[in-house]
């Protein structure tokens, strides 16, 4: 069955909602990047009826997934799934007014990082929120000693992973043309990290 499930998605996700509700704008694109399951994008889209949400991922079996999720959700807001790879030089769409974005860094390379960062400051109006959800280190220290064996479990199966330093993630975002917003501290020791695009020059 091409539907994948996450119980980590069922058990954050209105805890995520609730943040949303306060950043996301009335009307407009929602880029969701690393949709993965696509439970995310099937719960929330019903949820802003006035905005379309757009969920992407790079992997095939993400993709069939999340079309999976798409049709069972039958929300007429909630478009087709797209392929993304954030470290490419040109995104699938060249505006957006939202972007949302789960799970991703920790379990992919920093490059995939920086690729979010410069590619959201690059398709974002001016204005418009980044809500980034997951795992941190705060001031190079990890939260809870939970976090630091998932830390360790992830760099044991690719030394490229781990749980990001918040202060490296919200420089490279500064650098990129995005303001640090808030952080939000949510359910399982992850954050809710909130940024706005800067008005461009």
């Amino acid at each position: 069955m091409a539907r994948l499930h996450s119980a980590a998605c069922e058990r954050n996700r209105d805890p995520i909602l609730a943040v949303l509700r306060e950043v996301l704008p009335q009307a407009g694109l929602v880029l969701e990047i690393a949709a993965g399951t696509g439970m995310h994008a099937a719960y929330f889209a019903p949820r802003f009826p006035t905005l379309t949400w757009l969920p992407t991922d790079a992997e095939d079996e993400a993709l069939a997934s999340i079309a999976a999720w798409r049709e069972d959700a039958r929300a007429e807001n909630l478009s087709p799934p797209a392929r993304l790879d954030v470290t490419a030089s040109a995104w699938p769409v060249e505006r957006a007014d939202a972007i949302f974005n789960a799970n991703m860094i920790h379990i992919s390379p920093f490059e995939c990082t920086e690729g979010l960062l410069s590619g959201a400051a690059r398709v974002l109006a001016d204005g418009a929120p980044l809500v980034m959800y997951g795992p941190y280190k705060i001031g190079g220290a990890h939260t809870a000693p939970s976090n630091e064996a998932f830390d360790q479990s992830l760099r044991a199966r690719d030394p490229r992973w781990g749980v990001r330093d918040l202060d490296a993630v919200i420089a490279l975002a500064d650098a990129a043309g995005l303001a640090y917003e808030r952080r939000v501290t949510m359910p399982a020791n992850n954050l809710c990290v909130v940024y706005r695009r800067r008005a461009r020059a």
